[in-house]
């Protein structure tokens, strides 16, 4: 397996890879210590409650998204950054179709190894 990504990552020449329930992203550059993903949301699109070791930052590039993090909800809109410790409970509605770039660290390797996102699913009613 390839352990980094290209130098340049031209995203208009990519095609969105679908996660379900209206959530798709595009790899914007990784190593072993680091990636970022760019992520669309269609509007009601879940990201359900999970955690996980890595630290993430996520940067809302576009739209609305009400997260949840260890219990509190904030709402989230373009400008606006989010900062996850490992290992919290942590989740996202999206309130408005948008765009979120997140970065995580070390690099996801469940993501690299091409196999399914159970947090992404239906669509919230």
């Amino acid at each position: 397996m390839k352990r980094f990504s290209e130098k340049y990552i031209i995203t208009k020449k990519m095609e969105w890879e679908q996660l379900g329930g209206g959530v798709s992203r595009k790899f914007l550059g990784y190593d072993n210590q680091i990636m970022m993903v760019q992520v669309k949301f269609e509007k009601g699109a879940l990201g359900a409650p999970h955690k996980h070791f890595h630290t993430q930052a996520t940067y809302c590039v576009s739209g609305k998204f009400e997260f949840e993090i260890n219990g509190e909800k904030k709402i989230v809109e373009a400008g606006d950054g989010v900062y996850i410790e490992p290992n919290l409970l942590h989740s996202a509605v999206c309130l408005e179709e948008g765009m979120l770039i997140d970065t995580f660290s070390p690099v996801r390797e469940d993501f690299l190894s091409g196999g399914a996102v159970s947090y992404f699913g239906d669509k919230k009613a």
